[in-house]
């Protein structure tokens, strides 16, 4: 082989023009091959677009020996000259002048063959799904909203902060947590009381995966103003939806001198600017999923950024719901915790766009939530997408120690001086908000399992791979 700089298929295919006639050199995996006694064609993907280069085999310089190992799943390395394609399917392809062999994948094991496959197949496969157009595609739109997010935050001034997987803190006062230690499980040690003596554990008392970084993060906001956090947290929740994981990434900024309003139009700019970019960015990759997935894919992202968001109080949400003559399967009534169908409804069927729902029922509420004047519903926000149901969750902070004190006795919580220290020094009204990114992904892509947005997913009787 002769020593020119590689090209990514990307390349190749977005500026033809420029190396149309010219020799390239090309790497990948196989994803079909058929041809004649005269010439062979093979579609070949690197992963860094949809889209496969056609490479165009001269029997007359390969010999069928040579090619009975180019198979589907095979990874290749081919020099040769880029032309003009004069088939149907692709604007150029390469004329093959040199052929190497990397790797092989007999087609009576490798389970990728050119058929139709299950999502549920899919699952099980999760370390070879990657390779499969639909799972390329999903991998690249995750890679882009990514990238969108830091670029989003870093450019309106947000730093970014980083907060601790490991806690002893409960942020959202569910006790789903994964507990932390290096006990001897098969002999833990126990006070005289018969407890858990969690003095012997590693860090010394109860220790668990975090649920949230937000405690941490109003932390970062009382000092540096506005702080964004992007990382894994972890839900143990007995869950099998398709819209839960107990491992996921949270997007969670915190805004010091941020009221309520302000948190909402933060979560609309934000939300919006993520699938635009996407859209821009990942165009054919979006279409894919719009032909093959979700037919009105692009036209719902399109409408999420054409309209702005309804902003409605829980109280006249309750109204409509219990007014709409639809038959839900839980029931609806005030102070109940929204189900997926109840905000489905308004979103899908009452407004037809986005809702941003507030001023929810203390008790359905967490804790750090500033309380409204009518001391029953609390500044909390909760983004409502089609599809999806909630995607975004929100608050103002309750800023008043004796105010946060009282609540966290009313609940008998324990103590964290740390976080309370922040209301005593300093203390400033604040806000923030957390989107489940995986969610984000899966309003963007289509897909309709959020086991199918992820590269590994964690879910009961799961940890694969």
């Amino acid at each position: 082989m002769k020593d020119i700089r590689r090209k990514t298929v990307k390349e190749l295919l977005s500026s033809p023009e420029k190396y149309a006639g010219k020799e390239v050199d090309v790497k990948g995996w196989v994803r079909t091959r058929r041809g004649n006694k005269n010439v062979q064609f093979v579609a070949l993907n690197d992963g860094s677009t949809i889209n496969n280069l056609q490479i165009v085999l001269d029997l007359g310089k390969f010999s069928e020996d040579s090619l009975k190992l180019v198979t589907t799943g095979s990874s290749i390395h081919v020099q040769g000259l880029l032309v003009e394609s004069q088939g149907k399917g692709q604007s150029v392809e390469i004329q093959a002048d040199k052929l190497e062999l990397y790797g092989t994948a007999d087609p009576a094991e490798y389970p990728l063959q050119k058929k139709g496959h299950s999502l549920e197949f899919l699952r099980e496969i999760a370390h070879l799904r990657p390779r499969t157009n639909t799972f390329g595609a999903v991998l690249r739109i995750r890679h882009a909203l990514a990238y969108a997010v830091h670029k989003f935050f870093n450019d309106k001034g947000f730093y970014y902060f980083h907060t601790p997987l490991i806690t002893e803190s409960d942020c959202e006062g569910a006790g789903a947590m994964f507990q932390v230690t290096t006990l001897p499980l098969n002999n833990v040690p126990v006070t005289e009381t018969g407890e858990v003596d969690y003095s012997q554990d590693f860090f010394g008392g109860q220790s668990a995966l975090t649920v949230s970084g937000q405690l941490e993060g109003e932390l970062g906001a009382t000092a540096l103003g506005c702080i964004y956090t992007f990382g894994p947290t972890f839900r143990a929740e007995n869950s099998n939806t398709p819209r839960h994981l107990s491992e996921f990434w949270m997007i969670e900024p915190e805004m010091a001198f941020y009221e309520i309003q302000d948190n909402m139009d933060l979560a609309e700019e934000f939300i919006k600017y993520c699938i635009a970019y996407a859209l821009e960015n990942c165009k054919d990759d979006i279409q894919f999923l719009n032909d093959h997935f979700d037919k009105g894919l692009i036209e719902r992202l399109n409408f999420v950024l054409a309209n702005d968001f309804v902003r409605l109080p829980y109280t006249e949400g309750i109204k409509i719901l219990e007014e709409s003559g639809e038959k839900f399967e839980f029931p609806v009534f005030w102070g109940v915790d929204l189900a997926s169908e109840h905000e489905r409804y308004l979103v899908e069927k009452h407004f037809k766009r986005p809702v941003i729902l507030t001023d929810y029922p203390k008790e359905i509420k967490a804790f750090y939530m500033k309380m409204n004047d009518d001391g029953k519903t609390v500044r909390a926000m909760d983004v409502l997408f089609p599809q999806i149901g909630e995607i975004i969750g929100g608050s103002q902070r309750e800023e008043s120690y004796e105010k946060l004190r009282a609540r966290m006795e009313e609940l008998h919580m324990q103590d964290m001086p740390w976080y309370m220290d922040t209301r005593k020094f300093g203390s400033v009204p604040h806000s923030g908000f957390g989107l489940g990114f995986e969610r984000l992904v899966l309003f963007v892509t289509g897909m309709q399992n959020i086991r199918d947005v992820i590269p590994f997913p964690r879910y009961p009787k799961n940890c694969s791979f």
